[in-house]
């Protein structure tokens, strides 16, 4: 027991000193690229090992420089930091289906010209991120409903799905190892990216032989340089973001391309976002890649809080059923899922009864809406002029679960044990 403590201890310190190593692959891992017979009976296609292959960088470009310009969560733009390393999971379906996960220094990809992602849009993503607790741990926040979402993506587009709990292993994995990358708690986050894309290099519309999932994470900031800044949206009936029967209610790159045109034009015309409408009766969807809710007094004088039903129009957002979740568990207002148009918000707000219109989702959280640009006029929102406003608790409660200043069922703590240094492929270079 001393000796393998030894060890241990000896294996940190050069971590921490961020020794020159180099990739390795054991050949459990190149032997893997070749025909391997699955070991699951039950689900071969979603089936990894659950063992890692590990190799770290040459050198951190976690620098001082770097570590003020987090610290200060003034100077960070959204995506452009990148930590040090990334996970790569790679499938075969003539090979055994997944192979054996590997977490490697952050490189480019390299793909056939005719890989199906580059033609036929065969591509998923996530988002979800990792929070430094007060308590100096690692927290994340319902990573599982983000990978059953990841899992249903992938169907619809015909990527093959993967054990969850495998990739959830090597996602707590990458964040322990770039953890310095987050070196103080709130506002700032890790963000994480997985992202699985078919990589065959055949032309046809068909589903993809190979596919290739790879995680990377970025550092960021508040998502407002203030806190709580609200936007203005432009609401143009021309422009549909999703349509029954579409794929509105995946998270697919595909969804997000066809935004940009619209929302270039909304920036033109001094708005932040696009507010997206559907149908002859234009029911309010989404706020640019946000989910929606409605605050308002009903006729009776009740309070309600609305959101679009998941209709198959509408994104799934763990914001925003964690928000339907604990409100309906505050019991304090009405809850609702259903059909709001642009026609039933101008009428409330006429008659004053709108309280808060706001945006949900991983990046922003809470995102409170003061204004929208609807056919040539300015519908002018009381969001932020509410004395103790909805959003504002809502922020709160879900930051602190974040963060760890609550316990709370929602939160996962990342193993920050030295556990996967005592794994027989973890090596190191001279």
């Amino acid at each position: 027991m001393a000796s393998i403590d030894a060890c241990l201890s000896v294996t940190q310190k050069i971590l921490k000193q961020k020794k020159t190593c180099r990739k390795l692959y054991s050949i459990q891992h190149l032997l893997s690229k070749r025909n391997q017979s699955s070991l699951s009976q039950n689900d071969p296609e979603k089936y990894v090992k659950p063992d890692i292959d590990i190799t770290l960088c040459k050198s951190t470009k976690l620098n001082d420089n770097v570590t003020n310009i987090l610290k200060s969560c003034t100077q960070i733009k959204f995506g452009t930091i990148f930590t040090d390393h990334m996970l790569k999971i790679h499938y075969d379906k003539h090979a055994g289906g997944w192979q054996k996960p590997y977490i490697t220094p952050m490189e480019h990809l390299s793909l056939h010209p005719a890989a199906k992602v580059l033609h036929y849009a065969t591509e998923v993503f996530e988002g979800m991120k990792a929070y430094k607790s007060e308590h100096g741990h690692m927290n994340l926040f319902r990573p599982e409903l983000n990978l059953q979402r990841l899992n249903s993506s992938a169907e619809r587009v015909g990527l093959p799905a993967i054990d969850s709990g495998v990739l959830l292993r090597g996602i707590e994995r990458l964040v322990s190892i770039d953890n310095e990358w987050l070196p103080a708690s709130a506002p700032l986050s890790l963000y994480i990216r997985p992202n699985l894309i078919g990589t065959e290099g055949t032309l046809g519309v068909a589903p993809t032989n190979t596919a290739l999932l790879y995680v990377i994470m970025c550092p960021v900031g508040s998502y407002f340089s203030e806190k709580f800044k609200s936007v203005r949206l432009m609401a143009n009936p021309k422009f549909a973001r999703a349509w029954p029967g579409g794929c509105g209610d995946f998270k697919i790159g595909a969804n997000y391309a066809t935004t940009l045109y619209p929302q270039e034009i909304a920036s033109k015309l001094g708005c932040h976002q696009m507010l997206w409408l559907y149908g002859e009766d234009r029911q309010i969807t989404e706020v640019g890649a946000m989910n929606v809710f409605i605050f308002y007094k009903n006729q009776n004088g009740e309070k309600v809080l609305a959101t679009p039903a998941l209709n198959g129009m509408i994104l799934p957002g763990i914001t925003r059923q964690s928000i339907l979740e604990l409100t309906r568990e505050w019991d304090e207002f009405r809850v609702e899922e259903r059909i709001f148009t642009i026609n039933e918000l101008i009428e409330l707000n006429k008659n004053n009864q709108i309280l808060e219109f706001f945006g949900t989702g991983t990046a922003a959280v809470i995102s409170p809406v003061s204004s929208i640009l609807y056919e040539d006029r300015n519908i002018e929102l009381p969001t932020m002029e509410q004395p103790n406003p909805l959003y504002a608790r809502l922020f709160k409660t879900i930051t602190d679960i974040h963060y760890g200043r609550v316990a709370h069922p929602w939160t996962r703590v990342v193993d920050e044990r030295p556990h996967l240094y005592e794994s027989q492929n973890y090596k190191y270079a001279n």
